[in-house]
């Protein structure tokens, strides 16, 4: 699995003040990525890439996702491009429409949730390739716009989606595709195939969130991980024995994990339940190298 990079979630529940040491020594075990959430009432996904990245020297960090309609797109752009100047080839920008409920409580809806984000990550991408910006759509206005300091590594910016005009629109205007947890194999396929038909090139990444649980014994994973898997298995429509997973014993993760790079994955990043997710991505890093 030489070119598959392999990444951690650190999870929106854990302390923010934990991220410092679990970033390092993630890095130290040999992960590739370390992804951080925004979610709203959670933690400021900025801030905590900001964090992760000065308390590492290698992996990359990814914002996984900024909602489109809570963020103003010249900041998200300003943001950004300051973290890739300092920190050059290790920041990926996550964005996605957010939940619709949570930003309507917010004041926060937009009326038209594709186009914004079509529109947002036009305008941020523009804005990180040093270009002078003037838009007037019908979500997103930037008059007259350039960045002083653009970055000198323009950072992928990768969307967040589920839905097929979202994937669509992902491989019409963004250098990479989250996909969220529980979806296996044959999910990644079918998302490609919209990636593609929306114009994704090669270089397009596909970078897979996955529940994760191991330990000695699979059944002693499986239940560490059902708590984690409930909620999302209603939000995709499916039962929760449906969602797949990167779990089991550490073989039996690196198999899943090896499942997912061969339908296209060029990330998976571990979103690990139950007692000391560092032992546990080390196990599962351990039996994908051996």
């Amino acid at each position: 699995m030489t070119s598959l990079r392999i990444g951690v979630m650190y999870d929106r529940a854990w302390a923010p003040e934990e991220l410092p040491a679990f970033a390092r020594e993630a890095e130290r075990l040999g992960a590739d990525e370390l992804w951080v959430v925004e979610d709203l009432g959670w933690g400021g996904g900025m801030s905590a890439s900001a964090v992760a990245l000065a308390a590492t020297s290698r992996m990359r960090v990814g914002l996984g996702i900024a909602p489109a309609p809570l963020r103003n797109s010249a900041l998200l752009a300003m943001e950004a491009a300051f973290l890739a100047r300092v920190y050059p080839g290790r920041f990926v920008a996550g964005i996605g429409h957010g939940v619709g409920d949570w930003m309507a409580s917010v004041g926060a809806a937009p009326s038209s949730p594709l186009t914004l984000l079509q529109e947002s990550t036009e305008a941020v991408r523009a804005l990180l390739h040093g270009e002078r910006v003037q838009t007037r759509g019908s979500e997103v206005r930037i008059d007259d716009l350039q960045l002083v300091h653009p970055p000198t590594e323009v950072p992928p910016v990768v969307l967040g989606v589920v839905r097929p005009r979202s994937l669509e629109l992902a491989g019409r205007v963004a250098d990479g595709t989250v996909i969220a947890e529980g979806q296996g194999p044959a999910d990644l396929e079918a998302a490609l195939a919209l990636i593609r038909k929306g114009g994704a090139t090669q270089e397009h990444e596909l970078i897979v969130f996955a529940f994760a649980a191991v330990a000695a014994d699979s059944e002693q994973a499986a239940a560490a991980l059902r708590p984690a898997i409930e909620g999302q298995a209603a939000w995709l429509g499916r039962t929760p024995e449906e969602l797949f997973t990167v779990s089991g014993t550490p073989a039996q993760a690196a198999a899943r994990i090896a499942e997912l790079e061969a339908a296209g994955a060029t990330s998976v990043v571990l979103r690990f339940s139950g007692e000391d997710p560092a032992m546990q991505l080390g196990a599962v890093l351990a039996a994908v190298k051996g």
